[in-house]
C-alpha cells in the first residue's frame, strides 16, 4: 500500500480535484490518497467524486480552515 500526501492547499476549484485525479491515474487498489486543501468545496466535491468513481472517502477533516480527506482506492481496474 501506498500513501500518496496531496497538497492543493491555496487552489481555488477545480484545483484540489484535478490534483486528486492525477494522484489516482498513479495509484492502485488499496492506496490511500490524503488531500490538503484550504478551498472547502473540497469536501463536498470530494464526496461526489468517491461517489461517481466507487472509490471509498475514508475521513474528512477540517483545522483552522484547511480541509484535510482522506481517499482509498477501491475501483481500480
Amino acid at each position: 500500500m501506498t500513501i500518496y500526501n496531496v497538497d492543493s492547499k491555496g487552489t481555488a476549484c477545480p484545483g484540489p480535484i484535478t490534483d486528486l485525479i492525477r494522484a489516482y491515474r498513479k495509484a492502485s487498489n488499496g492506496d490511500i490518497i490524503i488531500l490538503q486543501a484550504t478551498d472547502p468545496g473540497v469536501v463536498p466535491d470530494s464526496k461526489a467524486w468517491c461517489g461517481m468513481t466507487k472509490n471509498e472517502l475514508v475521513d474528512t477533516k477540517e483545522n483552522n480552515g484547511e480541509y484535510e480527506v482522506t481517499i482509498k482506492v477501491t475501483a481500480k481496474k
